[in-house]
Parts: structure tokens; C-alpha cells; sequence
């Protein structure tokens, strides 16, 4: 079979650069070594008139959050962000989010983030402003020794709920409607608090996910010999 190629000399499109990215190198100690420029966008969702980007800079709280409006002007320094995470029993400032969505909490429209470990926190969009240093609420902690990997809001029978894939904890179901009220974890946890949840045995080896539909998600599965599969499923 031949193969096509395209040219995109003419093509349209919009550029934006990170002002305050980490320098390119690799920093720690042995086998925790790292690059943090890699880290630079770890998750990137589209809201809107806003390109929402989760991620790491240069400024002292390195994790960071960005609204940059699009299309693509100037991109202005991040939002810093802190949390409390309470598998580690501390608030953390270098933490990168995961991944993340938005979602809106009462009211308010939010930004829902998962990271390592595995709270699951809320920011107020209200509160992302370029070069601000904001605390957000960790609404649950999900279980350690785990790496959430994607994660997409739907509704269900009338209810919303959150559908979050995890290296270690496979997919978990969270009832949404819980976030409005739950109570900010400020101690050290052992494993899990806050939200409970449900977990989906019959969804393994979810890498990412998006939803297709109303009623329909789209998954990205590694099967064995890292095979992947690109597959259409009923949202549970």
C-alpha cells in the first residue's frame, strides 16, 4: 500500500510559548533523577474561549496552572499552585498535576485534578491569574503508590460523575455530585479518604480515555506485549 503525504507549509495555525518553562537538564539524586522541561505540560484541556494547561515552570512553587486565552496572543506567567496532600502527610508546591478537568462545583466553575498518589483537588477557575499563588481543596484522597493517567466527567442516569484511569488502581468511577461540600483533607491519611468510589473490574489496561458521546466513551487500552487498541465503550 502507497503511502500519502501532505505538505502544511499553508496551514493556519496559532503559537504559543511558555515565558517561565523549567531550564532543560536533568536535576536529583540516582535513580529520582529527572527532567523537569519534559514536565513543562503534563495535562492540556480546551474550555471555551481558554486553553487550560496543567504543568511545571521555573518560579519556587513549580507546579502551575494556566487560563491562556485563545487564540494565542501573548502567554502570560502561570498560576502557582499548592496542595495538601495527604497520602504524604504535607503540602506540596513541585507536585505536577496529572491530569485534570473542568467541572463545575455548586456553582462555580472549577478545574478537578488528580495527581500522584492520589488526591483529587479543586481549584476555582476564577482564581487562575497570571503570576498568583493559590491553595487548592483536597477533596479525597483516592490511594497511594498509584499514577492517575486520564480522566473525563459524563453524566448518567440524571447524575454526573468523574472517570479516572490509574496505572495501579485501574478505572475509578467517582460520584461528582459529592465534591459540592466534601471537606478539605488537612491530616495525614494512611490510604483513602473523602470520596469513595467505584471501581470498573471489566476496564483494564486503560491508558487514556475521551468521552465520544453522551453515552459513549472512546479508550486507548495496552494489552499484552504493550499492544494498544483504540475502542468505543459504554460508559459505566
Amino acid at each position: 500500500m502507497g503511502r500519502w503525504r501532505w505538505s502544511l507549509d499553508q496551514v493556519k495555525f496559532s503559537r504559543g510559548e511558555l515565558p517561565d518553562a523549567p531550564v532543560d537538564g536533568v536535576v536529583g539524586q540516582s535513580n529520582r533523577q529527572s527532567n523537569p522541561r519534559q514536565e513543562s505540560i503534563t495535562d492540556i484541556a480546551f474550555l471555551e474561549d481558554r486553553i487550560l494547561i496543567a504543568g511545571l515552570s521555573n518560579e519556587e512553587f513549580g507546579s502551575t496552572l494556566r487560563a491562556v486565552p485563545f487564540p494565542f496572543k501573548t502567554v502570560a506567567n502561570g498560576t502557582s499552585v499548592e496542595i495538601f496532600h495527604g497520602a504524604h502527610g504535607r503540602f506540596e508546591t513541585r507536585a505536577p498535576v496529572r491530569t485534570f478537568v473542568p467541572f463545575k462545583v455548586g456553582n462555580e466553575p472549577s478545574l478537578l485534578a488528580a495527581y500522584t498518589c492520589t488526591p483529587l483537588v479543586q481549584f476555582p477557575l476564577s482564581d487562575l491569574k497570571p503570576g498568583a499563588k493559590i491553595k487548592g481543596k483536597t477533596v479525597a484522597e483516592l490511594g497511594n503508590r498509584n499514577r492517575p493517567l486520564d480522566m473525563i466527567s459524563y453524566q448518567k442516569d440524571g447524575k454526573p460523575y468523574l472517570l479516572l484511569a490509574n496505572s495501579a488502581r485501574g478505572v475509578m468511577k467517582i460520584p461528582a455530585d459529592k465534591i459540592t461540600g466534601a471537606e478539605s483533607i488537612t491530616a495525614k491519611v494512611d490510604d483513602k479518604q473523602g470520596i469513595a468510589y467505584e471501581t470498573i473490574d471489566s476496564w483494564k489496561g486503560i491508558d487514556q480515555l475521551d468521552r465520544l458521546d453522551d453515552k459513549t466513551a472512546v479508550v486507548l487500552t495496552r494489552g499484552e506485549g504493550d499492544a494498544l487498541t483504540l475502542e468505543s465503550r459504554d460508559l459505566p
